[in-house]
């Protein structure tokens, strides 16, 4: 149903997906992550005060999800998510009912707690509007003006202190913080190099993302080799996205002073907290003097809008630019999840729900 049937409906059938059991390590599977068909009202009187009922168009697939889906407290903070309901997550949907008289009828808004899900009805508190009218495609709210290009802001203009001669390596540099985070480091005019995993993927963040080098890390038996060979006169600022041996590698070849922001460890996230792999260059912290931090986005909210305005300048510009993969269908959901812990995908993994 579509359209103005769906604007005309008073009950509409949805399928969302819900996580049926935890999953306290390895990837999740087909046993925790299940699709189902739901009914909704979307009857005017049925909608509590200050929600709106939605027509989701598309929904961010994100890798911190992962770790809400272990059973236990999260490594990021994240409560665990409750058994057998919709699972949530940064998406964009088209406003169908409003209880709220600030958000009307064919409004298109962003939400970072919108279900994966066809249809829903959600509190109106952390929803924001879309302007149809400036230009920008509506994936890129997701990615470049969503929650990966905001984690790649705070930690480049917030967080980091660089200046042009800065040498900076970044993680999963062709991820979805990882490609916006290395076209602001550029835009400072320092030199970046990314670690990624595929061949193409080497490709994209060199003749799109701008990148001065990057190497694919599958085809890297040394790590140390590796860096070494990209960083002849040391490493100034470290994004990590991946933890694990790659940030145990990184601390044999900073600089004095160097500094570390981690914003996420993917390489970690399904494993049990006892059998992930260790850090043992530490020691070089102390003899280099070297600031290491984490981060989680969300304590920065009050620069959103700093954040939102400056991108979307950047984006108008040309000057920072977005790769999508874009899979088609509510269905999708579970393969371009999985897909984020294999190096499969290329781009920011979008599913789009509705056209």
């Amino acid at each position: 149903m579509g359209g103005g049937g769906v604007a005309a409906a008073t009950v509409v059938e949805s399928r969302e997906w819900y996580l049926s059991a935890y999953a306290p390590e390895n990837v999740p599977t087909s046993d925790h992550l299940k699709l189902r068909t739901v009914t909704v009202s979307l009857e005017y009187d049925s909608i509590a005060d200050q929600h709106v009922a939605l027509q989701v168009l598309f929904i961010s697939v994100d890798p911190y999800l992962r770790s809400a889906m272990t059973g236990r407290d999260g490594d990021l903070c994240l409560p665990p998510l409750p058994l057998n309901k919709a699972i949530t997550g940064f998406g964009i949907g088209k406003v169908i009912r409003s209880k709220n008289k600030n958000f009307s009828e064919g409004d298109i808004v962003t939400n970072p707690f919108i279900p994966v899900a066809e249809y829903c009805v959600v509190p109106s508190d952390f929803l924001r509007k879309i302007d149809p009218t400036v230009g920008i495609n509506l994936p890129n709210y997701l990615s470049c003006l969503g929650v990966p290009g905001f984690t790649a802001w705070v930690a480049i203009e917030v967080i980091g202190n660089l200046n042009p001669a800065s040498n900076v390596f970044i993680s999963a540099a062709a991820g979805g913080v990882g490609m916006f985070a290395g076209q602001l480091v550029k835009l400072k005019g320092c030199r970046v190099v990314g670690s990624t995993g595929s061949h193409d993927k080497v490709q994209l963040l060199k003749n799109e993302f701008g990148y001065d080098d990057a190497f694919n890390y599958h085809k890297e038996s040394d790590f140390d080799v590796a860096l070494a060979k990209n960083f002849p006169n040391g490493i100034d600022f470290y994004l990590d996205n991946v933890g694990g041996n790659m940030l145990d590698a990184v601390l044999n070849h900073v600089n004095t002073g160097a500094h570390i922001v981690i914003s996420g460890m993917i390489s970690q996230y399904n494993i049990i907290p006892t059998e992930r792999e260790g850090v043992k260059n530490l020691l070089n912290m102390v003899g280099k003097e070297v600031k290491m931090e984490g981060f989680l986005c969300g304590s920065y909210l009050n620069r959103f809008e700093e954040f939102a305005q400056q991108m979307e300048k950047y984006t108008k510009e040309g000057k920072i630019k977005s790769k999508h993969q874009i899979n088609q269908g509510i269905e999708s959901f579970f393969e371009s999840f999985v897909s984020l812990f294999s190096s499969s995908n290329l781009g920011k993994v979008i599913v789009q729900v509705a056209p």
